[in-house]
């Protein structure tokens, strides 16, 4: 077992209306079951310095209100750090923006969704590739994530694999190389945090063709997709110590 710390790269706050109830970084470390000795946390969305990430059992990216598309300063360094990272097969776990970042660190392609916001509580998909995959095996075919987007990852990067999706996204998950993921949905959030995304996003929501207040009704617990910090956190502690042969 690895016992160094996760480092979590920090790239957005919540919205206003739920920074009562903490940071991303705070929502990640508690639905991963890690202790707050376990976590290093680097805001790069304000200039932070990336560390070594060699000196981390795993590397866990928030999501962010920003566009990766917005090519900004930060975000662009940080897609940089998380290239090199992800070649040195340094366990990485992205959610939402960082699920984009990461695709787009790799050479996958960032857009706007075509499908328009998704939001609520959705049914995720599983593709084939999922059964085989560490943190994706033995979970059912279909079940409930938290998801609040506009853009999405519209091309996997090369060598990547998709893991699931749904109605509106074609790729919630991706795997590359051995332990690089990406989300799109939030594994994080509880249904307090989605409802309170659903009522700041519904004025955006509507513009949409959605109705936030029906999906703030639908909104119901997502524990598989929060599970799969967890299987992370312990396939990052038993398997960062292994050499591997890395992806080209």
């Amino acid at each position: 077992m690895n016992p160094a710390p996760f480092l979590i790269l920090e790239t957005g706050r919540p919205v206003p209306s739920l920074r009562r109830y903490g940071r991303f970084p705070h929502w990640i470390r508690v639905a991963a079951g890690l202790e707050e000795h376990e976590t290093v946390v680097v805001d790069v969305e304000h200039g932070a310095d990336l560390p070594d990430p060699r000196q981390f059992a795993g590397v866990l990216v928030t999501g962010s209100a920003a566009f990766v598309t917005d090519h900004a300063e930060w975000s662009e360094r940080s897609a940089a750090w998380l290239r090199q990272t992800a070649h040195d097969d340094v366990p990485v776990f992205g959610i939402c923006y960082g699920h984009q970042l990461l695709a787009h660190a790799l050479g996958g392609e960032v857009a706007y969704n075509p499908a328009g916001r998704e939001s609520g509580t959705i049914e995720l998909a599983l593709d084939p590739q999922a059964a085989q995959d560490p943190l994706f095996q033995g979970l059912p075919s279909h079940f409930a994530a938290h998801a609040t987007h506009l853009q999405t990852v519209l091309r996997i990067p090369e060598g990547a694999a998709v893991l699931a999706r749904s109605p509106l996204d074609g790729c919630h998950a991706f795997r590359w190389g051995r332990q690089a993921w990406g989300v799109q949905f939030h594994p994080e959030f509880a249904t307090h945090h989605m409802r309170g995304y659903v009522r700041a996003r519904a004025d955006c929501i509507g513009r949409h063709g959605g109705c936030a207040r029906s999906i703030e009704r639908a909104v119901s617990a997502a524990p598989l997709a929060r599970q799969l910090l967890r299987r992370f956190v312990r396939q990052a502690r038993l398997s960062s110590a292994q050499p591997v042969a890395k992806q080209g």
